[in-house]
């Protein structure tokens, strides 16, 4: 069998919990943040998880993950 080809996009964006779950950073933080209110620079702090109905394609993309 030939190896699995990870997506470096995804790579860059998602990591795996050791219970399975896919973590990401919010958007929408890096830059001009003059505009945005607090509470949404506020929330964007924080990681999330990635819903149950897309775990199955984003854990295709890292198959070494």
């Amino acid at each position: 069998m030939p190896k699995i080809k990870t997506c470096k996009g995804a790579a860059k964006r998602f990591k795996l919990t050791k219970k399975g779950k896919v973590k990401f950073k919010k958007a929408y933080k890096s830059h001009i943040l003059e505009h945005k209110s607090p509470k949404m620079k506020r929330q964007a702090r924080k990681n999330s998880y990635i819903h149950a109905a897309d775990v199955k394609n984003v854990k295709q993309m890292l198959p070494y993950a």
